[in-house]
């Protein structure tokens, strides 16, 4: 049986409930304080009202942070492990559905990174100030990236990470409400995979990322071959003085050449954890605002 492992975010996550699948008890970890396709799916985010009762008590979980928990899917090898952002009130409405964001760590870090960037703060700020609908978050782990050769992370991500979360999690299992991201290697990732599962991604962000000259054909054919319908709306940014940014700009031509519907954002900054920072509210920003705007069917 899968296992998992709660974990508390203190000061800017507190405890509100862990799901029903996880059995170990919660370990506290420091908090960081930091067109369009048309989807055929229905999809309210507005909370079923409480039954009123003789005594009714306020539903404190609205002004409250959300919650951060360690998870694994331990069938794979290596076992995949991830951390998962639950949205505030996500135990007290159990049946609402939510669009999932995956994002992914660049070469050397772990699951933690988009955390200490302050990813979860970031989210908890917009669905309080209801700038953004609420929403989950995934944060897989890809430090075996340099293990020997076998199944390796982008079919543990696609075969078996997405599949756990949708079971195991109240998930929105429409293409258009699963958004894939990543930094660095982790943008390589995200275009690799994203561009070969076009029906499990309606949108990709790819936040400086590594992709390499050499891959440059096989993305093109990919890109190519695409039906326009099928293709992931796209977010590409990386800073001015990266050393990522040629292959970075090859790729962004290979877009505008195929007429790929995409936004691309040239900042002040180098490839390093500063520039993310400082640009990880913007990233989360524009996520959720392309799946308001496929809620409200535009």
């Amino acid at each position: 049986m899968n296992t998992r492992q709660a974990i508390i975010i203190t000061a800017c996550i507190a405890l509100l409930a862990g799901p029903s699948a996880c059995s170990a008890s919660p370990e506290v970890l420091p908090t960081p304080t930091p067109a369009l396709p048309t989807s055929t799916a229905t999809v309210t985010f507005t909370p079923s009202p409480i039954p009123p009762t003789a005594t009714p008590t306020p539903l404190t979980c609205l002004s409250q942070p959300g919650l951060v928990l360690q998870d694994v899917v331990s069938t794979t090898k290596p076992p995949q492990e991830f951390l998962i952002y639950l949205p505030p009130c996500y135990e007290s409405f159990p049946e609402e559905h939510y669009p999932t964001l995956y994002l992914l760590h660049g070469q050397t870090y772990n699951q933690d990174q988009w955390v200490r960037l302050g990813a979860p703060a970031i989210a908890d700020d917009l669905i309080h100030a209801e700038r953004s609908m609420p929403f989950i978050m995934v944060f897989p782990d890809d430090r075996y990236w340099n293990s020997a050769a076998g199944p390796g992370f982008g079919d543990r991500l696609i075969n078996d990470l997405i599949p756990y979360v949708d079971q195991n999690y109240r998930t929105v299992t429409d293409r258009q409400f699963r958004a894939l991201g990543g930094l660095s290697r982790g943008g390589g990732w995200t275009v690799k995979l994203g561009l070969e599962n076009p029906l499990l991604f309606g949108m990709l962000g790819l936040h400086s990322p590594a992709i390499f000259k050499d891959n440059a054909p096989y993305l093109d054919k990919i890109i190519k071959d695409l039906p326009q319908e099928q293709r992931p709306y796209l977010w590409m940014d990386i800073g001015d003085s990266d050393s990522e940014l040629g292959n970075a700009l090859l790729f962004e031509q290979v877009l505008t050449d195929h007429d790929y519907i995409h936004e691309f954002h040239r900042f002040a900054g180098e490839h390093s954890e500063a520039y993310w920072s400082s640009h990880a509210g913007e990233y989360l920003r524009w996520y959720t605002q392309v799946w308001q705007k496929i809620s409200e069917g535009q």
